[in-house]
């Protein structure tokens, strides 16, 4: 007699490139499962606005699997105590999912099903999803392992489901029901596998082309990005899929009527593109190699650095965008609106709070980690320590928000657009309305201080203390030797054979 294969969609809300799904189909009646689960979506980390993508991921993959003649059971509450009411129900032998690079939460979370599992006699199946690797000994050789899990073959749907018909299939909860905090007016960003795919499709043959050139503006950025990176986080698309089709484009760009130009243009795009799809792995390994980082400077020699000058009305200046600093405050309110933005954008923000504002990074990391639809945990955590100046391998990079907006909003739409207090400063005075004379202030009808904040900190004096301190650390002998060993466990490096 076949036995029931339950398989738990978590963050790999897909049936395309699914190796559990597809290996379950081959051994027995599937059992889809997905978990609504209040400790995790009740959390700082999680929002209204990645509930709602979520929602519409996990609905799509439910007509998926129903087309298929399979369904997804829908839940609600503590994974074990879910599993296990299924479990008294089906007798079910085995559970497959993708392997989870998460937060302390589904981290503990996935510990708990673990020892339920080995207590209740049930094989857990975990299959890696990405070129991140479990357990991994050492970081030599890693990208050549990347590169060798993105080249495998997609795992194929599956054609025909059998499934569970005795088990109810519950129904969707909502964000309240589940505890998730509630937004403020946001901008709906469509979840499902079908979106995935158009937008994969659009930036590979129509958006991408000045990928390269484009993805640190704040206002291009919005169309020249992917926009794959909600997806991505929440696996309506898998790395690999992503990485596959960036190659196949590429590959046929010889064929393109287009001209030498253009296909410089789009040739450099794909392949910039493919290599932020292996740091995007590369970052998120770190925090499987070491869950602590989500909590604790990486380096542990800059203990101490930070933490006790938190400032907590600089921080909520900076939360709101209300900072003085036109080019900080317009990506603030951009993101509260849309739930995205540009990399470049994302590391002034916390470069600024880091450095300008003298924050200890883990307050900041946690509020944008409700606010970022594409909230990676991996990535999140590292990329805020590092640039936050706290690993002590990589150069410290201290944002003028001044010079960012002269070079990445020009003509100041991006600033009018999201700060509407300076819609009428002449765009010369719009980097630093503060500095606008008297005379051109009642002209305009705009007072500084009034109208708009004054700075919250004076760019020069900041930019040099704080370049004077985190310096005077990363020369410490401590500090130096504990680089060391972060280096061996974290570096991005060339296989032995290729270093000079």
């Amino acid at each position: 007699m076949d036995r029931v294969q339950v398989v738990w969609f978590k963050r790999d809300l897909r049936v395309h490139d699914h190796a559990p799904l597809y290996r379950a189909s081959t051994l027995g009646p599937v059992l889809g499962l997905f978990v609504y689960e209040p400790e995790w979506m009740g959390s700082a980390e999680f929002s209204g606005q990645q509930f709602e993508f979520m929602q519409d991921s996990v609905l799509e993959l439910r007509q998926r699997l129903r087309s298929m003649g399979g369904e997804l059971v829908l839940r609600c509450g503590e994974a074990v105590e879910v599993l296990q009411q299924l479990h008294s129900r089906t007798g079910f032998e085995r559970v497959w999912s993708h392997q989870e690079t998460g937060s302390a939460i589904t981290f503990a979370r996935d510990r708990r099903v673990a020892a339920w599992a080995r207590g209740a006699g049930v094989e857990w199946v975990e299959l890696a999803q990405s070129g991140v690797v479990r357990r991994l000994a050492h970081r030599d050789g890693w990208a050549a392992r990347w590169e060798r899990a993105m080249l495998r073959p997609e795992s194929p749907a599956p054609q025909v489901l059998r499934t569970v018909w005795t088990v109810d299939a519950g129904t969707p909860e909502t964000a309240a029901r589940v505890g998730v905090r509630a937004d403020g007016p946001r901008e709906r960003v469509v979840g499902g596998e079908s979106e995935a795919k158009r937008l994969l499709t659009s930036f590979l043959t129509e958006r991408g082309r000045d990928y390269r050139r484009q993805m640190s503006s704040p206002v291009e950025g919005w169309t020249a990005c992917s926009r794959l990176s909600p997806h991505l986080a929440w696996g309506t698309v898998s790395t690999r899929q992503a990485w596959q089709a960036t190659r196949r484009e590429r590959a046929a760009l010889g064929a393109r009527e287009k001209d030498d130009t253009e296909r410089a243009q789009w040739r450099d795009s794909l392949k910039s593109f493919e290599s932020r799809l292996a740091w995007r792995c590369h970052f998120m390994q770190k925090l499987e190699d070491e869950p602590g980082i989500e909590f604790r400077n990486i380096n542990r020699a800059f203990d101490g650095l930070r933490e006790h000058e938190f400032d907590a009305v600089r921080f909520e200046a900076w939360k709101s965008g209300h900072t003085g600093y036109p080019m900080v405050d317009a990506c603030m309110r951009a993101l509260h609106e849309h739930g995205w933005l540009n990399f470049r954008m994302r590391a002034m923000l916390v470069s600024f709070a880091a450095y300008h504002l003298w924050l200890h990074w883990r307050e900041p990391a946690v509020y944008l980690s409700g606010l970022f639809v594409d909230f990676e945990p991996g990535i999140h955590f590292s990329q805020f320590q590092m640039q936050s100046g706290v690993t002590g391998i990589n150069t410290p990079r201290i944002y003028s928000p001044h010079k960012q907006a002269l070079d990445q909003d020009p003509d100041g739409a991006f600033i009018r657009r999201y700060v509407p207090e300076l819609a009428d400063v002449p765009t010369r005075w719009l980097a630093q309305p503060h500095a606008m004379p008297p005379l051109t202030q009642i002209e305009v009808g705009f007072r500084a201080g009034v109208h708009y904040p004054e700075p919250i900190v004076e760019h020069v004096h900041a930019y040099r203390t704080a370049r004077e301190r985190i310096w005077t650390h990363l020369r410490r002998d401590d500090v130096r030797q504990v680089a060391a060993a972060v280096y061996e466990r974290h570096g991005s490096r060339k296989p032995p054979h290729q270093r000079r």
